[in-house]
């Protein structure tokens, strides 16, 4: 992908995963069903995750990330699709077609 559709992509993906803003967020049952307090903490702790490199993130995206929260693995997925949610979106750098969904799971779920 062109570097500036890249940038524009990890733009849009990095204000969903740090504000919420842009998409939605969605966690699994098993992490629905965590404490609050340990809820809290997945979610800091994916807001706060910044080490992207070219080992985790190849494309320059910032669509996916593994957190640690009290010894437990918790992977964050970005995915896009158009507005309606029936296909992909044609275009992740565009947010007008652009929904962008962000799963929270334990890492054995993935």
């Amino acid at each position: 992908m062109p570097e500036k559709t890249s940038a524009s992509i990890s733009r849009l993906n990095d204000l969903l995963r740090t504000h919420g803003i842009g998409g939605k967020v969605v966690a699994t049952p098993s992490v629905v069903s965590l404490s609050a307090d340990t809820r809290a903490e997945v979610l800091n702790a994916i807001r706060n995750f910044d080490t992207f490199s070219e080992d985790n993130d190849p494309y320059g995206e910032h669509d996916f990330g593994s957190v640690e929260v009290s010894g437990d693995k918790f992977f964050f997925k970005i995915d896009y699709y158009d507005p309606t949610m029936e296909r992909h979106s044609d275009n992740p750098a565009d947010p007008s077609r652009t929904l962008r969904v962000m799963i929270i799971m334990r890492a054995d779920e993935y």
